[in-house]
């Protein structure tokens, strides 16, 4: 499919009022996106779990209105957010040609998260999955008749121009964005994982350890951009194509001891590249480095699955086999805890994807 496949041609304007509701979960990359192109088109693919708890829900009144500007108001738990209007505007100029009845309405934009803003758990990919799934309702009721292929793939296509990896969030369990000889996959949208999964990768498990709650240090626009210029980007992309053709391989095989070397060795390589790039930056925590320090020993010791992933920032995604499940959670409460700001963790697990809920 071509970004042309996505055209809105024709509308019913008659509709004067409605409201959708929709849930979309975050998700944690295994091979990391780091790097875009013009248009939101990832530099290298990436693959990712998306999570069950972790989720945004949004609910979008739209009520028709005369004139031509974009209309809408925003509230972030109850409360009218005037600091997440830019990001929407960008959006909404970035859609509308492929959802032209956006001046028609004036929108209010009622969003919540299940966990805590800016701290690191993609809550941009949640938030604009959530309000593109939304707007793809919206769409059906102006007079659209889709398949729930074509559904998911323009909503993933919107959210993608809202933030790249919101177009994982749409389905699950994995789910895989850009475009790498060893799958179908593409840069436009993200698609479910198209390989078997072994046993040992079902109902995977995430413990997200918030080591800081507070906003990120370095915003994604501003990391993505680190990418330009920077002195081993191939090397990376190309790092990127290998890792995902092999965590294929490794996700049919159930080979959970390459699982950990190729999923520990991308979120080091993310934070690698932010610590090599001009300007440079330190994302972990002491609390994060003395956290993968105890995972390490840990493992050895149990001769345990467990590793750990991060995102472009300090909080710690703890991955594990549900099968280790119980001895995980014990080891987090007696070992890793105390290393959390406030000794605050949050369990949650890879899952389906997105949810419309009934009004």
């Amino acid at each position: 499919m071509t970004a042309q496949d996505f055209i809105l041609k024709s509308y019913n304007t008659n509709i004067e009022k409605g409201s959708v509701k929709w849930s979309s979960p975050s998700n944690i990359a295994l091979v990391k996106y780091w790097g875009k192109k013009e248009h939101q088109i990832p530099e290298n693919p990436s693959i990712s779990f998306t999570l069950s708890n972790c989720k945004t829900i949004t609910e979008l009144t739209y009520t028709k209105k005369e004139g031509d500007d974009f209309s809408f108001d925003v509230y972030f738990e109850g409360e009218k957010n005037e600091a997440f209007k830019p990001k929407i505007q960008t959006f909404f100029e970035r859609i509308e040609q492929y959802m032209p009845f956006l001046r028609d309405y004036h929108f209010k934009i009622d969003t919540e998260n299940t966990f805590p803003h800016s701290s690191g758990i993609a809550s941009s990919a949640s938030g604009m999955s959530a309000l593109a799934l939304c707007l793809m309702s919206v769409e059906e009721e102006l007079g659209g008749d889709y398949s729930n292929d074509y559904f998911n793939k323009k909503a993933s296509f919107l959210a993608r121009l809202g933030s790249g990896s919101a177009c994982r969030s749409i389905e699950g369990e994995l789910v895989v964005w850009g475009a790498n000889e060893s799958t179908e996959s593409s840069d436009l949208f993200g698609i479910p994982f198209d390989g078997q999964v072994h046993e040992n990768f079902k109902n995977y498990q995430d413990t997200i350890l918030l080591v800081d709650k507070g906003e990120k240090q370095v915003s994604s626009t501003v990391g993505h951009k680190l990418m330009y210029g920077h002195p081993f980007a191939q090397q990376r992309f190309s790092q990127a194509h290998d890792n995902l053709a092999k965590l294929k391989t490794v996700l049919t095989s159930g080979d959970l001891e390459t699982f950990v070397k190729i999923v520990e060795s991308e979120a080091l390589t993310l934070h690698a590249m932010m610590m090599t790039s001009m300007p440079y930056f330190i994302l972990m925590k002491p609390n994060t480095l003395d956290i993968i320090n105890r995972i390490w020993k840990y493992r050895e010791e149990h001769k345990s699955n467990v590793c750990f992933t991060l995102d472009a920032g300090a909080n710690v995604h703890l991955l594990y086999p549900e099968s280790e499940q119980t001895a995980i959670h014990e080891f987090i409460e007696t070992d890793l805890a105390k290393y959390c700001q406030n000794e605050h963790f949050i369990h949650d697990f890879a899952g389906k994807g997105s949810q419309l809920i009934k009004n």
